[in-house]
């Protein structure tokens, strides 16, 4: 998996490409944790060139979400295939976090308040 961090101001924006699984997924954990230790937000995370995601990958976006939300901080997904979408729905996260189409659009919607 490749991750790569791009800063929009007082945004971020993390780019995954590949598969998300156990042993890649401390790379996308580090660069959300770096994120909200920068006090960014939103903090965009682009799943579009993801091709496949595990439980473990799931599980470093839900603690990046958490830990984000604890600082007043956001956590957008963008770009979710069928196949990532799906994890998602079973798992009913849907439902959690903020999900996108593109990432303008991440970058322009207000918080829920």
């Amino acid at each position: 998996m490749v991750v790569k961090t791009e800063r929009a101001g007082r945004a971020v924006i993390i780019r995954a490409e590949g598969e998300v699984d156990l042993y890649s997924s401390p790379s996308l954990r580090e660069a959300i944790l770096d994120s909200v230790k920068k006090e960014l937000s939103p903090i965009v995370v682009n799943l579009s060139e993801v091709t496949y995601i595990d439980s473990s990958g799931v599980a470093t976006l839900v603690e990046g979400f958490q830990l984000a939300k604890r600082y007043s901080g956001i956590v957008r997904l963008v770009g979710l295939n069928e196949r990532v979408s799906e994890v998602f729905k079973l798992a009913r996260l849907h439902q959690v976090f903020q999900i996108c189409q593109t990432e303008s659009e991440a970058l322009q919607i207000r918080p829920k308040r």
